[in-house]
Parts: structure tokens; sequence; C-alpha cells
């Protein structure tokens, strides 16, 4: 298949289950943010499970050829992975600035940062269960989980982005032997914070891609559109990512209208390319 198509792996949840006005009115959560469902805890997986099958029905009947489950079950793309590992307190958070320049509340870590139990193998295995397409899940990546977190153990910002990609490896190796064709990396942080990016960012991608066999990728964008209204052209870290472990890299593109010269510097990664305009419910 020449173009296959994909989401980037968040899908909207529908109202009946996400409390849309709540989330509008905050940036997306870091810590966990449970006021935001509409389900009692008790009926919630089954809701979530209900949301994740139409996710999965409207991408069949769209033509989609390489499924995701939505991400039905995050309160955002990030905190459901990030609030689950050992070292990690999210019910006493920190104050950092956003990408944004927002003040964000955002979890501490406290001791050596470790994954606990696999936190995103059942949505693979439902996806899976549910779908006869090639299917692909995303976690968030180890360099935007350390800026999105206050370090009061490590003291060393290296130390703590590597800790979140021996995590996130361990999550991803699970993935992929619990039937994930394509695992995907999502780190918009990069674009927010280039220069630490550049220091250390490769690195822990490639940490987080150690020993890995499956095909991954990284995304790459410049924040939700309610809340980033001007997008610059250009981003300010991508090229580097030529030097990662991933096979692909998916870029956002319409809203900013980027100009796509700078992926000839990509020349060994396949290219996914975003060519929804966020900014605007008009097809």
């Amino acid at each position: 298949m020449l173009l296959p198509t994909t989401m980037v792996g968040s899908y909207a949840q529908p109202d009946w289950l996400i409390d849309r006005t709540k989330l509008s009115l905050r940036a997306p959560p870091r810590i966990r943010a449970k006021e935001l469902w509409r389900i009692d805890e008790e009926f919630l997986e089954q809701a979530q499970d209900d949301a994740t099958m139409l996710a999965i029905r409207d991408q069949e009947s769209a033509g989609v050829d390489i499924l995701t489950d939505g991400e039905m079950r995050r309160e955002s793309y990030s905190n459901r992975f990030a609030t689950a590992l050992e070292g990690v307190d999210a019910e006493n958070p920190a104050i950092v600035p956003s990408r944004t320049g927002k003040p964000d509340m955002v979890p501490r870590v406290i001791g050596p940062i470790r994954r606990k139990y696999p936190v995103e193998v059942r949505d693979v295995q439902f996806l899976r269960t549910n779908t006869n397409r090639k299917i692909k899940i995303t976690v968030p990546g180890p360099f935007t989980m350390s800026i999105q977190a206050k370090d009061f153990h490590y003291n060393d910002e290296v130390a703590v982005a590597m800790a979140y990609a021996a995590a996130v490896n361990e999550e991803i190796k699970d993935l992929f032997a619990a039937g994930a064709d394509i695992v995907q990396i999502d780190e918009p942080y990069m674009q927010a914070r280039p220069d630490q990016a550049r220091a250390f960012g490769v690195d822990a991608i490639n940490r987080a891609l150690e020993g890995v066999s499956g095909t991954t990728g990284v995304h790459l964008c410049f924040g939700y559109a309610a809340l980033v209204k001007n997008k610059p052209e250009g981003y300010s870290f991508l090229a580097e990512l030529e030097n990662s472990k991933a096979d692909y890299v998916s870029i956002e593109t319409a809203q900013p209208v980027l100009d796509l010269a700078i992926l000839e510097k990509l020349p060994s990664k396949t290219i996914v390319v975003g060519v929804i305009d966020l900014s605007t419910n008009e097809i």
C-alpha cells in the first residue's frame, strides 16, 4: 500500500463519557483528573470500552488502514501512563511552566522511577480482539514526561529522562507482545524545549527503543489547537530525529502550513504527515 492512513492516536471522546466543558477550561492534565469522567468509577471501564468500540468502528467505516484505540481511557495523552509509575507522586503536585508558559500542575519525582505493571496492555488486547486491521498504540515519550514532572530525587534532568525511558522500554516490549503492529512515542515537548531535546532527547528515545523489535515511530506537534492559536511554520526540533532508532516520524503540518523541505533532513525515516487542520471543524 503506497499511502496507508492512520490517526495520530487520540479521537474525540463522546460527550456522555467526558465532561468537555471542564476539559476545555483547563490545560491537558499531567496529574489525574478523575472529575472529568461523567461515568461512576464502578462502570467507567465498561463505558470506556464502549467508547473505544465506537472509535474502532468509525475508523473502519472511514477506511482508515491502521487503527488506534482512540485513547478513550486517558484524561490526556500522557497522564495515564506517567502517573502509574513507582517513584512518582501525583497526589501532591508541583507547579512548572507549561509549553504555553502558564502554570501547570505536574507530578513530583520522589524516588527511583520504575514501571510497576503494564499500563496499556489491556488496551492493545481489546483493540486487537475487535479489528482485523493493523493496529497502533501510543505511549508518552520519556523526554516529554521528564519535562512534565518536577524532580526531587535525581537532581539530574538526564537521569530523570533515562529513568522514564527504561519504563517506556518495558511497556513497549509488552505492547508488541500483546499484539500491537506499531508503537508510537509521543514527544511534543521536544518542539517546546528544543535545547534540552538536543542535549538528551534522542538518547532518551533510543533508550526507550533499546532491544525493541517491531515498527516504531515518534510524534511531534505544536500543541492543542484550542490552546495554541498561532503555530510556527517550522519545527524547532525535527531533523535531529534522523539519529533516532524510530522507523517513522509523525508530524503536524496542516494548521501551521508547514514547509515540508525540512523532511529532506530525515532521509532514512518514513514520514507520517498530519493533514487535518485542527483549528476548524470544516472538512
